[in-house]
């Protein structure tokens, strides 16, 4: 997958966590400023124009002051240790809810930068992904179109897959393309009959194009936090954990290498193939928590995804697991 470039029009001299990666990489990590541009996707003068604000802020004294702080530290090794073009990490680390909606606000703010004219948008589902919209602040653009990549639930919730791409559209001006069946079908006749003779071969055909997919994770197990309960019975969330499933990624269920399970709840599962997803030029993964250390680990092996939007508390986790590997 390709690196994420930021709209030219965007000041980022104005955004801080940017300006404090830019100071940390020259300052600290000695990078030139056309390392630092391509590392961080923007233009060189760019970085100059960071750079400058910084130490008019007097923010690259704090940073020699003392010693650098935890999250931006965190961010580089994230980064070294993953292969990642950009990790973003917020401070501290709080329940799941918190959690969720201080990675959403911070994935929020990328994706206002990030997004440009003529994308094509593939969007997961999940509490994190639904707190992106509390900072989603874009300009309208022209051509876009925001593709939803799983079914729905039939309850009204407000982490409705469909809903959530939706919402999103609505905020960019672009054209959405629903998929429109249910998260879980009765079998896999039924499966293959929506898909092939209802219209969704549109949305899987379009999802082959992404120029950008958006996507969270979830944990499963005894304290597991992800939202598959809603629509597994007990018996197959046992089965799931007897077959090595750690997450669930787009409603399929992977293990600690990023592989698939063999279960029959994917004979039944509405959604985009991983492996459809993989193909993506960009793929942006935003899960936070440390017991989803793992989970994000085999997300990242699975789909590519070469930028990470986290917390402080799953960081530290990650590269714990990491050096222990």
């Amino acid at each position: 997958m390709a690196r994420l470039t930021r709209a030219g029009q965007i000041t980022l001299s104005d955004t801080a966590s940017l300006r404090v990666r830019a100071a940390w990489l020259y300052f600290n990590r000695g990078l030139t400023q056309k390392d630092i541009a391509e590392a961080l996707g923007v233009s060189r003068s760019t970085v100059v124009r960071m750079l400058d604000e910084a130490r008019k802020r007097g923010e690259v004294q704090i940073w020699i002051n003392t010693s650098p702080g935890d999250c931006t530290a965190l961010a580089v090794e994230l980064e070294e240790a993953l292969n990642l073009d950009e990790a973003i990490v917020v401070p501290g680390s709080g329940t799941a809810d918190e959690t969720a909606s201080d990675v959403g606000a911070a994935l929020g703010q990328l994706l206002s930068d990030v997004l440009a004219d003529d994308m094509t948008i593939g969007v997961g589902w999940g509490r994190t992904l639904n707190a992106s919209l509390s900072t989603f602040r874009p300009q309208r653009r022209s051509g876009m179109r925001v593709i939803s990549l799983q079914g729905g639930l039939l309850e009204a919730s407000s982490v409705n897959p469909i809903d959530f791409s939706w919402r999103m559209a609505g905020r960019l001006g672009a054209d959405c393309l629903l998929y429109l069946a249910p998260l879980v079908v009765d079998s896999h006749d039924t499966k293959t009959r929506l898909i092939e003779r209802c219209g969704l071969r549109q949305v899987e055909k379009a999802a082959e194009e992404l120029d950008v997919a958006v996507l969270s994770c979830g944990d499963i197990g005894v304290a597991g936090s992800s939202l598959s309960h809603q629509f597994l019975s007990q018996d197959e969330y046992a089965d799931l954990l007897k077959a090595g499933a750690i997450c669930d990624t787009l409603c399929q269920f992977l293990d600690g290498g990023g592989n698939t399970v063999a279960h029959p709840i994917h004979d039944r599962v509405m959604a985009v193939d991983l492996d459809t997803i993989a193909t993506a030029k960009h793929g942006i993964l935003a899960s936070g928590g440390a017991l989803r250390a793992a989970a994000i680990m085999a997300t990242l092996t699975r789909t590519g995804c070469k930028t990470l939007v986290t917390d402080e508390a799953a960081a530290k986790a990650i590269l714990a697991l990491k050096a222990s590997a």
